[in-house]
């Protein structure tokens, strides 16, 4: 199924001649650079985005709110994952070819693309991180979506998608995180919480197990959460 109009004349052929055309006029190194960046290194950064969020996540001040906030950062690789899942049938069902077998003058900047255009694998896993991130706690949301953005940019500028592969792509990984999000709660936060019950993994959900409890017996009140980690996802 060709399923999208990729014609000279459509708007979006005209996009990403206009994109991509700026890694021909762009400096050898910079272009290489920048698709270093969209292929490997913004995916990178938004896991290195979700550690970091999840080392925050762990400071709350009780198991419960640690477990739940927790349990939210998991959520956004794992809908990564489930939205690429989602992705395989539809890429098979529209059969978009890439945009440098139907057009010509494009600057390729990374081989061994054969696989179908719609939808992009990279925007849609981009986009449920940022969004799953976002989820669990708002700045570390925004940074990630502005990433995602990024990514989806770069895959044009590489000569590898449309710009409507990129748009589907943020559609499906948004949809997927935000549709799942309740279920994936609804199973990931006893999973979480027992975790921070146990005397070997108690580290990976909450810090306060020991670190903030003898302080809570003390004083006979539990400690406040510090003022970053009242963002966090409840």
């Amino acid at each position: 199924m060709a399923g999208l109009d990729d014609s000279g004349s459509n708007p979006d052929v005209s996009l990403l001649y206009d994109i991509n055309g700026m890694a021909d006029d762009a400096p050898g190194k910079l272009a290489r650079a920048i698709a270093f960046v969209g292929e490997y290194g913004l995916l990178l950064a938004l896991v290195l985005l979700v550690v970091w969020c999840w080392w925050g996540a762990r400071r709350r001040g009780t198991l419960d709110d640690a477990a739940t906030s927790v349990a939210a950062v998991v959520w956004a690789p794992l809908a990564a994952g489930v939205a690429v899942l989602v992705n395989i049938p539809i890429r098979g069902f529209v059969e978009r070819p890439r945009p440098f077998a139907d057009h010509q003058g494009l600057e390729v900047l990374v081989d061994g693309k054969s696989d179908f255009s719609f939808v992009s694998d990279h925007a849609t896993l981009a986009m449920a991180i940022g969004v799953g991130l976002f989820v669990a706690h708002r700045k570390f949301g925004v940074a990630g979506i502005a990433l995602a953005a990024a990514e989806g940019f770069c895959r044009v500028f590489m000569g590898v998608h449309y710009p409507t592969d990129v748009v589907g792509g943020f559609a499906l990984g948004t949809a997927v995180t935000l549709l799942l999000s309740p279920l994936a709660m609804a199973l990931l936060t006893p999973l979480t919480k027992a975790v921070g019950r146990s005397a070997r993994a108690s580290r990976l959900v909450w810090r306060g197990a020991g670190d903030v409890e003898p302080v809570a017996t003390l004083t006979g009140q539990e400690p406040a959460p510090g003022a970053d980690e009242r963002d966090l996802a409840a």
